[in-house]
């Protein structure tokens, strides 16, 4: 397809990293470019391991994966095993990974593919932004460099899904975050041309809810038997993947990894089933008519207390700062749904058929 969108994806992989991989593998507009790790949901050679094994799984050896910190910029790491399971992708299985790692660190892989092809490549984070921030501190005209950033992170009106205040990503390493949005709002400011960042936070990624009833829709379209697709959805309790969809790999690897994630949400937010943080995100990255925006600046607290991590936008512009984040206030679910389901749907289906 001509014209592809370059993406590199940052990534700390992740059940909802490993849906947002599969998403940009199955889209025809997106070259994927490469995937950064990142320490996050698991430690960063955890997240290598995963991301180099799912490419693997859809026949994509071909994408580099980069190595990147392995901790935060000052303080320790923190992951969540509790929510993505103890290697990260729920009760799944993958094999382990063949081919090896690029010789390189992630923070200078990102500067040099951006000077290699400069204005072309989007780049998305998925985790916390260490790598981006580290990129930075190489080269601090990157963001003229890069086409655009959008990110994963944030909470402004919905409440944090880590402390009372503070999203995920942006509470593991709020100190490149507090970097990155500040690199980009005082290029912008010199170079209007510069877009700010798109911002996908909780407030409209927490509309994003998968339930066993899109699984299985997800199940069907990847070919599987009617009856092995419903016996995905059980009562709410449980998804048990049985016939066809246990034959094919990436069906099994979906069904595995969300069934640990389900059982996590249905603890910690009283729902079976998940907010899909990350393949939406990918999503709106690729076609920007997904979500509704409103820019604003914004700025990250990194000092101790209630709200250490937590993200403020001035919406009034009390500050008389022009803003630096494109923030995301709605989104078009439903369809974004869809594509997931048809996307990753259809990747499941060729893999089968190889």
């Amino acid at each position: 397809m001509a014209n592809r969108l370059p993406l590199i994806l940052d990534v700390d992989t992740g059940i909802d990293d490993s849906l947002a991989i599969l998403y940009a593998c199955a889209s025809p507009e997106v070259e994927l470019v490469g995937l950064t790790c990142v320490g996050g949901n698991v430690p960063a050679r955890q997240v290598a391991d995963n991301s180099r094994s799912l490419l693997e799984l859809v026949g994509r050896a071909d994408v580099p994966v980069v190595l990147g910190a392995e901790r935060p910029l000052v303080k320790p790491l923190s992951t969540a095993e509790d929510t993505h399971g103890p290697l990260g992708i729920g009760h799944a299985q993958l094999p382990a990974p063949v081919r090896a790692l690029e010789p390189a660190e992630a923070a200078g892989w990102i500067v040099d593919a951006a000077r290699r092809r400069p204005g072309e490549i989007h780049i998305v984070t998925l985790g916390p932004m260490t790598n981006l921030a580290l990129a930075l501190g190489q080269e601090p005209r990157l963001p003229s460099l890069l086409l655009a950033w959008t990110f994963m992170g944030c909470a402004f009106s919905a409440p944090g899904n880590t402390t009372p205040t503070a999203e995920w990503n942006i509470f593991v390493d709020p100190d490149a975050a507090r970097l990155c949005l500040a690199a980009w709002a005082t290029a912008n400011a010199a170079n209007a041309r510069i877009p700010i960042p798109l911002g996908m936070g909780l407030d409209v990624t927490e509309r994003a809810r998968l339930h066993p009833g899109d699984v299985a829709r997800l199940a069907r379209r990847g070919g599987a038997a009617p009856a092995d697709a419903a016996a995905l959805v059980e009562a709410s309790t449980r998804m048990i993947p049985a016939g066809s969809v246990a034959a094919n790999p990436v069906l099994r690897f979906v069904a595995d990894a969300l069934r640990f994630y389900f059982e996590f949400h249905a603890r910690a937010d009283g729902f079976y089933g998940a907010f899909i943080h990350d393949p939406f995100t990918v999503a709106a990255a690729v076609d920007r008519a997904l979500v509704a925006t409103r820019p604003a600046f914004v700025d990250v607290e990194t000092g101790p207390g209630l709200g250490h991590g937590m993200t403020v936008a001035d919406w009034r512009g009390l500050l008389g700062r022009p803003p630096n984040v494109d923030v995301a206030t709605d989104g078009d679910v439903d369809a974004f749904l869809d594509r997931l389901v048809e996307r990753v749907g259809g990747l499941a289906e060729g893999i089968g058929r190889a």
